[in-house]
């Protein structure tokens, strides 16, 4: 696959402090990357620095193949973005607001109307923007940033404050870019429940360094099963269990095992039953995609 995103020891310091460290980004054509992580983790300066919107201290962007700093006006002229919130004019209307945009991206005619065609917006194109909606506006944003039709579409926070209906919508409307616009995205979000249904992969930042970066699907790799057994007396199973092979440890009140296969689960629990040691309770207890998520940025950081 081609690479339209990539970084190289991407860093950025304020005041001395590090807010990104030795970043290594990479986002494939046709993919919708999620770039996840706690509020202040460093997505938005990260964002800022591949748009060359913000300078960094040390490392590469490179956008189409082509570093950043060398060829700036070829790879903006194909790139849309939204970074934090929409800016637009409230006294004119989105049509006008769309008009403002077209003629400095120097885009035809029929694309401004294309655009608020995809994001649903052609029949509020009269209406003054201060009387949109929350969602409304943010729509209005990604139809400026889609007007080009750009190669790479990078969008920020783009669900921030709206409420279900409204992120059910933009959802649907990351999901349809890849294919049918041919658009990749990168979209970053602090909300992994949001990023969990749009993203084919993602990257997970936390203090300014890359915590994970694959594949949806490796992501969930990560989820591995334990097994819990719950016996009237644990130290003796535990004990009998480890004569047979099997180690555990205790939580709580019940003995945890680790990738115990369904054949092996039988033979544990027949061991015991034949000593037998009553056995309670067996479940099994599988991470979800946020619990690999707190555990990646540390379960103390608000999300």
């Amino acid at each position: 696959m081609k690479q339209i995103v990539s970084t190289h020891n991407l860093s950025k310091r304020y005041q001395g402090k590090y807010c990104v460290e030795d970043l290594n980004i990479s986002v494939e054509e046709g993919e919708i990357y999620g770039f996840l992580g706690p509020n202040g983790a460093g997505k938005s300066t990260t964002l800022k620095m591949i748009l060359g919107l913000t300078r960094p201290n040390n490392g590469i962007v490179s956008v189409f193949g082509k570093e950043f700093n060398k060829n700036r006006r070829l790879i903006l002229s194909q790139t849309g973005s939204l970074i934090e919130s929409p800016s637009y004019y409230g006294h004119l209307t989105g049509l006008e607001n769309m008009r403002i945009v077209q003629r400095l991206r120097e885009v035809p005619e029929k694309n401004v109307m294309e655009a608020l065609k995809i994001v649903r917006l052609d029949k509020q194109i009269d209406k003054k923007v201060n009387q949109y909606s929350l969602g409304m506006k943010q729509r209005l944003g990604i139809a400026m940033a889609l007007m080009s039709f750009p190669k790479l579409l990078i969008l920020d926070e783009p669900t921030n404050g709206l409420d279900p209906a409204g992120i059910g919508e933009i959802r649907e409307l990351i999901k349809s870019l890849p294919e049918r616009y041919g658009i990749t995205v990168l979209i970053s979000s602090h909300l992994l429940t949001e990023i969990e249904q749009i993203a084919t992969s993602v990257g997970i930042i936390n203090n300014g360094r890359m915590m994970f970066q694959g594949s949806m699907a490796e992501l969930k790799d990560k989820s591995h099963s334990t097994i819990m057994i719950k016996t009237r007396n644990n130290k003796l199973a535990q004990e009998l269990l480890y004569s047979k092979g099997f180690y555990s440890m205790q939580r709580g009140d019940s003995l945890v095992f680790e990738n115990l296969m369904d054949e092996e689960i039988i033979q544990a629990n027949r061991s015991l039953v034949t000593a037998n040691i009553d056995v309670l309770r067996i479940e099994e207890n599988k991470k979800s995609l946020e619990d690999i998520f707190l555990d990646l940025t540390g379960k103390e950081k608000s999300l």
